[in-house]
């Protein structure tokens, strides 16, 4: 007579641990030559890291990024040109111009109607909705993506942060023009403008409910 054993799940063996944060910290690039990918995202204006000497590795962080690129020989064995990522800014026309500025080959601004890419920005600035893409030496692409307000979950809603001065600014721009409107409806000045501003960037960067 034979039995069968039954195990007790991972869930209730498991004891309970600490929840230690897990930062994205690098994504490793593919490229065929080093030194012109150096030369292209030095253009770019992305800071070059230090690291370890020796190590052949060359690094950037695009800005206001909390997550970096490396790239050099040997790091992967994915083919040159065949990795995709995202860069999120506030202002896509701005970041558009930068681009242009550097002398990069990126894309017209474009949007996503109900039948496809339309060009231009999207006409309400809705966040998640426009787009440019550009591609580096070796064909890796990078796609813009115009984000103001994250989508719900996406932000800890009890931080509200900033990695850049002109993020900052944006944010400001953005609360400037909604609070104008603010007082155009209750047909007064607001002397809590400061306050009304604090609420509507936290609000906007966590993806809650705006005040109006």
């Amino acid at each position: 007579m034979s039995t069968t054993e039954t195990r007790p799940s991972a869930a209730t063996t498991t004891p309970d641990v600490a929840t230690v944060d897990l930062k994205l910290e690098v994504l490793v690039l593919p490229v065929a030559d080093v030194d012109r990918a150096t030369e292209f995202y030095t253009r770019l204006g992305w800071r070059q890291d230090v690291t370890p000497p020796g190590s052949g590795v060359v690094q950037f962080t695009p800005p206001g990024a909390a997550t970096s690129i490396h790239f050099g020989r040997g790091l992967t064995t994915a083919a040159p040109g065949s990795a995709k990522a995202f860069l999120i800014v506030s202002d896509i026309t701005t970041a558009h111009q930068q681009l242009v500025a550097a002398g990069v080959d990126v894309t017209d601004i474009y949007h996503l109607g109900p039948n496809g890419p339309v060009p231009g920005a999207d006409p309400d600035r809705r966040s998640y909705n426009s787009y440019a893409t550009f591609t580096d030496p070796d064909g890796n692409t990078w796609q813009l993506q115009e984000v103001t307000t994250r989508l719900p979950g996406r932000i800890d809603t009890t931080a509200t942060t900033f990695s850049s001065h002109q993020g900052l600014m944006d944010a400001l721009v953005r609360a400037a023009i909604a609070h104008g409107e603010h007082e155009q409806r209750t047909g007064r000045y607001d002397k809590n403008w400061p306050e009304w501003y604090a609420a509507y960037m936290v609000a906007e960067q966590a993806g809650i409910e705006l005040p109006i």
